[in-house]
C-alpha cells in the first residue's frame, strides 16, 4: 500500500461522542491506531474494524473507516470471513480478555492456526468492565471481585502463551501508557504478512485500577520491563542487570555498559523456544518482556485457498452454482 500523504489522524476520527469512563487506557490505545494509519498508507475504504461485545468493542464506532461491532466473542470468526472474501482489505480484530479469551477462545485459537492476514489486538485489562467488574479469564488468583467475594479460585490465562501455543505467526505485547512503544507494535503487526496477535495492557481505573502499575509507573518500570529489541541482549534495570540462559532457565545477571554480551541472552524473534520462555516470565518475581516475543513467515488461509480454487478451475474448468446444488443424484418426485 502506497502512502497517503493527504490523510492525518483525524481523519480516522468519527464525529461520534467516545463513550469510555474518564481515563480509560482505551483512549491512548484510540489515539495511537488513528495516529499510525496514516503512516501506513492504507485508503480508509480498504480498512475494517471487527469487533466482539466489552469496552474495547466499542472501537469500531470510533474510527471513520468501515467496520461491525459484533456479537460476543466471534470477532475472529467473522474477520476470517471477510478477509477469505476481500483479501486486499486490511482487517483489524478488537477484542478483550472476556470477549477474546472465554466465550471466544476457541474462535481465537483457530484464527491463530489458520494465518489470515488479520491483526487481532486484545486490551487486557484482567476484568470485565463491560459488565462492572467480575474477574475475567486474566484476573489473578485470589482476585476479589463481585463475582468472587472469597477471591477467584481460577487460574488465569497467559495470553501470549496461548497465542504460541497455537502457533500463531506474530506474537506481541505492548501497554496503553507507553505510546511510542505501541505505535511501532502496531506498525509491525500490520506489516507483518499473516495474524498478528498482540496483547495490549490497559488500564480499567474504575473497576481494577493500577492492575499494570509495575510495568507504567516511571520508578517501578526500569526496574520490572524489559524492551525486546532485535539482536540485543535482554536488558533491564537502568541496562544494568541482564537476562542470560542457564542451559533453558532464564536468569539474571549483572551488567555493565561495555561488558561482553557473549554470555547474554540476545533477542531473536524467530526462535520459538526462546520465545516460549519469554512468554514465561509472567509472574511478579522478574521483569516482564514488552515488544515482539516471535515471528515468522507462513503462507496465508486465504492464499491457500485462493491456490485451490485456482487449481480445481484449470482441472475441472468453471463449476456451475445450479449443477453443484442438484448434485449427481437428484430425481423428481412426481
Amino acid at each position: 500500500m502506497s502512502a497517503n500523504a493527504t490523510l492525518t489522524a483525524k481523519d480516522f476520527a468519527t464525529d461520534q461522542d467516545v463513550r469510555w469512563c474518564p481515563g480509560c487506557g482505551d483512549y491512548s490505545i484510540l489515539k495511537q491506531m488513528q495516529t499510525v494509519l496514516p503512516e501506513l498508507g492504507i485508503e480508509r475504504e480498504n480498512l475494517v474494524f471487527i469487533s466482539g461485545i466489552g469496552c474495547s468493542s466499542r472501537f469500531p464506532y470510533y474510527m471513520n473507516s468501515y467496520g461491525m461491532h459484533s456479537i460476543h466473542g466471534r470477532a475472529p470468526a467473522v474477520a476470517a470471513g471477510l478477509k477469505a472474501a476481500n483479501p486486499d482489505l486490511s482487517v483489524w480484530v478488537i477484542t478483550g480478555d472476556g470477549d477474546g479469551l472465554s466465550i471466544g477462545g476457541n474462535h481465537l485459537i483457530h484464527a491463530l492456526r489458520r494465518n489470515f492476514d488479520i491483526n487481532i489486538l486484545l486490551f487486557n485489562n484482567e476484568i470485565y468492565g463491560l459488565t462492572k467488574g467480575q474477574y475475567s479469564p486474566t484476573s489473578e488468583l485470589g482476585k476479589y471481585t463481585k463475582s468472587s467475594p472469597l477471591g477467584s479460585i481460577d487460574h488465569p490465562f497467559n495470553p501470549l502463551a496461548l497465542a504460541l501455543g497455537a502457533d500463531a505467526t506474530f506474537v506481541a505485547r505492548s501497554m496503553d501508557r507507553d505510546p511510542i512503544h505501541l505505535r511501532e507494535i502496531l506498525k509491525q503487526a500490520e506489516q507483518h504478512k499473516g495474524t498478528s496477535f498482540v496483547e495490549i495492557y490497559q488500564n480499567c481505573n474504575v473497576f481494577n485500577d493500577g492492575a499494570f502499575e509495575q510495568y507504567t509507573d516511571k520508578k517501578q518500570k526500569p526496574d520490572t520491563t524489559i524492551n525486546l529489541v532485535e539482536g540485543e541482549p535482554l536488558l533491564f534495570s537502568n541496562n544494568t542487570k541482564a537476562m542470560r540462559l542457564n542451559g533453558w532457565k532464564p536468569e539474571i545477571a549483572e551488567y555493565t555498559d561495555g561488558d561482553s554480551t557473549d554470555n547474554l541472552w540476545i533477542h531473536d524473534s524467530k526462535d520459538p523456544m526462546k520465545a516460549h520462555l519469554l512468554s514465561r516470565m509472567f509472574s511478579d518475581d522478574g521483569p516482564r518482556p514488552f515488544g515482539i516475543f516471535y515471528q515468522e513467515d507462513r503462507f496465508t488461509y486465504e492464499d491457500a485457498m485462493q491456490n485451490q480454487i485456482n487449481k480445481a478451475v484449470e482441472i475441472q474448468g468453471e463449476g456451475d452454482l445450479d449443477t453443484l446444488i442438484k448434485g449427481k443424484n437428484s430425481w423428481v418426485v412426481e
